[in-house]
């Protein structure tokens, strides 16, 4: 059985796809999450599984990584551990270059001697061995009212937090490069759905719409994101992790975009039906508009054209089949 390790499985993307994994049953997982604020095992679906195993731990200690990759000799890394929410990373940025930038280097460092004789030689045990780095599109920095991101777009990281994870992205590029490492990047959309943290925007909406409170949102509401459903993408980081051109890198996204106060508007809708207010009015009279964060990116849309086309992935969910799912959940989870 194949031994992978998933980091930052804890966390909202990390969780579903060992989830995802757990359930399929082919794999032994290792779940390495340091369980700062936005890791949460009860996350994980079904922790007393055979094939699951958690470890807590941090990837920037770099001994304990050593000795973490000496006793599991994993066949496979799933790099999901990242410090991720970008208003975080604008009023402590450091967080953010030590995990995303340092701590990536320990596991690339670590699977470099575990798995190779020397550069592009590969130990024969390890022949089939893979390192799958998670990313983002915020990488690309933000765009105008037409394109789209696709692979070949040059990076223009705009805040602490896509910076950090541009650099990781070129770390992984250059042990490619230069050792010639099984490694495949992924860069994807927003996503959503079940187990995001509270912090995030679509929980939020929910949170603040069944509490009657206020619902935030940044400057006018325009900004556009491309959605895409979780399980969605941990499909895509299957595919890519087993049919990608090693070296090469995968844009995930959903072909969903929409403006923030479309995806306020919509969530109170379906709530107005789901879960009706006493007072019978709409929730979206909650929507309120607050000042912008700074250097907030205007757009960002994925051409997902490459991995759809080379790996025959397609996104199930749209955003408005996916919402509905992801409300039912949420409505579980606050209504608890």
């Amino acid at each position: 059985m194949k031994k992978i390790l998933v980091t930052g499985g804890a966390g909202f993307i990390g969780s579903n796809y060992i989830n995802y994994q757990v359930k399929k049953g082919e794999s032994h997982i290792i779940n390495l999450d340091k369980l700062t604020y936005a890791g949460d095992l009860t996350n994980i679906e079904n922790p007393k599984a055979g094939n699951y195993t958690f470890v807590e731990g941090d990837i920037c200690d770099l001994k304990f990584i050593q000795d973490l990759f000496a006793k599991y000799e994993f066949d496979q890394v799933v790099h999901f551990a990242a410090e991720s929410h970008v208003d975080n990373s604008i009023s402590d940025p450091s967080a953010f270059i030590e995990t995303n930038i340092n701590g990536t280097f320990n596991l690339l460092q670590t699977a470099y001697k575990l798995w190779m004789k020397e550069p592009f030689q590969m130990k024969d045990e390890f022949k089939k061995a893979r390192f799958l780095h998670v990313s983002t599109d915020e990488v690309y920095g933000t765009l105008g009212d037409e394109g789209l991101f696709t692979e070949e777009t040059p990076y223009a990281p705009n805040s602490p937090y896509s910076a950090s994870k541009a650099s990781s992205d070129m770390l992984v590029r250059s042990y490619f490069h230069t050792y010639g490492m099984p490694v495949v990047t992924t860069n994807c959309s927003n996503n959503y759905g079940p187990h995001q943290h509270d912090e995030k925007l679509i929980p939020t909406i929910i949170r603040k719409a069944i509490r009657e409170e206020n619902i935030p949102i940044y400057g006018k509401g325009t900004n556009i994101r491309d959605w895409l459903y979780v399980l969605d993408h941990c499909k895509g980081i299957e595919l890519a992790v087993a049919k990608g051109k090693l070296g090469e890198t995968y844009n995930i996204g959903g072909r969903n975009e929409r403006k923030n106060l479309y995806i306020a508007e919509k969530i109170c809708t379906i709530l107005d039906e789901e879960k009706p207010r006493s007072n019978r009015k709409s929730y979206s009279e909650l929507i309120t508009f607050v000042k912008d964060r700074p250097g907030h990116d205007f757009r960002y849309a994925i051409d997902a054209s490459k991995i759809e086309d080379n790996l025959g992935w397609k996104a199930e969910e749209t955003f408005e089949t996916g919402i509905k799912k992801t409300i039912q959940w949420y409505l579980e989870k606050y209504s608890n």
